[in-house]
């Protein structure tokens, strides 16, 4: 199991929250390694987030919703 962490975007306040903007996968899809997940943000800036691993993915955090940076928002096991 590996877990998918929001990046640290702002590493001058790496305990700034962002918000995961969109998934692009959905819980319990088979991603491969270095598929696009989705997409972050933190103040104006956006990042996407892929795949560390090949696997299934397990979603932790839904669309819109903050999260610290750093923080796991998936899992792929």
């Amino acid at each position: 199991m590996t877990d998918v962490v929001f990046p640290v975007l702002d590493q001058t306040k790496p305990e700034t929250e962002g918000v995961l903007a969109t998934w692009f996968v959905a819980d319990g899809d088979t991603v491969a390694s270095g598929q696009l997940l989705g997409e972050v943000q933190v103040d104006k800036v956006d990042a996407e987030v892929t795949a560390p691993v090949a696997g299934t993915v397990r979603l932790l955090v839904a669309e819109d919703e903050a999260v610290v940076q750093g923080a796991p928002i998936a899992r792929v096991e």
